[in-house]
């Protein structure tokens, strides 16, 4: 390894460690301030208003787009803009979490005691537990941060990095203390890969009506093979008289019965079919049904009533790769 490949791994992993062990160095401030701070938070019929400037402001911005995806109204305000007319989106009922390193960040500074005047309260994220910006709020978190991780100490490295760990912390507890499920996390994230994991339901996905390949257990195999043709889903759900599930054939079964000399087209459906499969219903989790595919090794499920046990439709793996699920 030459000279510069070693300050490269030297230095980044210098980093790391350094950031590490500013987060860890948090566990200071789980105390009683903290514990003031989440029964506010909560306690806030309002929103959350998050202010800070610069790599503050970035940190601020995430940990308020953050408590909004877990269930707790909160918005971010860049102070400046605050300062000239942002104000009116602030309302008697807030609560405001203002981010600053120093504690000094003039800008911050000067909004906290008109935020305070208007009766709101203020938890501050600081390092600097004597600053303006402390003696103008009603709880302070202290970072602890002994040091920034870059060479000269300057650059928000360590303490932004604290400053999102505090903030997930805050965010997480209050998302545990209200209850929030993942019913309601899905309602608020029905985008994305995210969103498709956490709302699609087989219902959404499985193949139903023409294209649910039906037949009964007295049909032929070369009917089975007929519809099984007609609706190029590669297996058929089979029928008895109530019309209820008995049995399932795939063109896999097919291959292995013919290969096996086993399988004349003229047989009836009940001497071929595999008895008692597998099934899914319309309400399972897109989800859960990609799982039973995988861990099965198996392309397609049947899906049925839960309440009556009629095949419905079917579900097919290419369907659920075509949504990332697979």
């Amino acid at each position: 390894m030459n000279a510069k490949d070693a300050l490269i791994l030297k230095t980044a992993r210098g980093v790391i460690a350094a950031e590490s062990r500013a987060v860890a160095g948090l566990s200071k401030t789980v105390d009683s301030s903290l514990l003031k701070a989440v029964r506010l938070l909560e306690s806030c019929t309002g929103k959350i208003v998050l202010l800070g400037v610069g790599k503050s402001g970035l940190i601020a911005r995430k940990i308020a787009a953050t408590l909004a995806s877990t269930g707790t109204r909160s918005v971010y305000l860049h102070p400046v803009e605050s300062l000239h007319g942002d104000l009116g989106m602030i309302a008697s009922d807030d609560v405001a979490l203002a981010l600053s390193y120093s504690g000094e960040t003039e800008e911050t500074a000067k909004l906290l005691p008109i935020l305070k005047r208007q009766g709101l309260p203020v938890i501050s994220i600081t390092n600097n537990p004597d600053s303006r910006m402390a003696r103008y709020s009603d709880i302070t978190l202290c970072l602890h941060v002994k040091a920034e991780a870059c060479p000269y100490d300057i650059v928000p490295t360590s303490s932004t990095t604290a400053m999102l760990a505090l903030g997930d912390a805050l965010a997480v507890t209050l998302m545990t203390l209200k209850g929030f499920d993942k019913k309601r996390f899905a309602c608020l994230h029905p985008g994305g890969n995210l969103g498709k994991l956490l709302n699609l339901k087989v219902s959404d996905l499985m193949h139903k009506g023409r294209e649910n390949p039906v037949v009964k257990e007295t049909d032929s195999v070369a009917r089975a093979l007929e519809v099984m043709t007609a609706t190029r889903a590669g297996a058929v759900s089979v029928t008895g008289r109530a019309g209820k599930l008995t049995g399932y054939f795939t063109d896999g079964d097919l291959r292995r019965r013919l290969q096996d000399g086993l399988c004349d087209l003229a047989l009836p459906m009940r001497l071929v079919m595999t008895r008692s499969p597998l099934t899914v219903h319309p309400e399972t989790m897109a989800i859960e049904a990609a799982r039973v595919l995988s861990g099965k090794k198996i392309d397609n499920l049947p899906v049925t009533n839960v309440k009556t046990g009629r095949p419905v439709g079917i579900i097919d793996e290419r369907d659920l790769l075509k949504e990332g699920l697979g």
